[in-house]
């Protein structure tokens, strides 16, 4: 079983950074592609990003493009989700995901499907205020 568990989420203004963390443990030499949700209350989780096991690709959701940066240690079993130019339609909660050693391979066509990821971490909520 792999555990999964967010940090960094907090309240902000809009223009603000912050930087959230997703430490993965429980399976041995974890390398595995990870992303990154969030959802408000009301609505569908959405897709964020995500970065393939290696790092070798970043994948961004079209409203986060630019100002979002997505990065990894494999050495501490770490992704980040660097963000930047905070906006008060940032505010949700953020998950991060890990997804399934047996799924396909990431494709800028399914990287935003939930599916794709096996483990979810509980959230951590961000609020940008204007």
């Amino acid at each position: 079983q792999v555990q999964v568990d967010e940090s960094g989420g907090g309240a902000v203004q809009a223009g603000d950074s912050l930087r959230l963390s997703c430490a993965a443990s429980g399976r041995a030499g974890i390398r595995l592609s990870m992303g990154w949700f969030r959802q408000v209350p009301g609505k569908e989780r959405e897709f964020v990003c995500a970065v393939t096991w290696n790092g070798d690709h970043a994948y961004y959701a079209d409203s986060v493009k630019g100002r979002f940066t997505i990065s990894r240690d494999n050495n501490k079993n770490t992704v980040y989700l660097q963000m930047d130019s905070l906006k008060p339609e940032d505010t949700a909660v953020y998950y991060c995901a890990i997804a399934s050693p047996y799924g396909p391979a990431f494709t800028s066509s399914n990287v935003n499907r939930l599916a794709l990821y096996d483990y979810w971490g509980q959230g951590t909520q961000v609020t940008v205020s204007s």
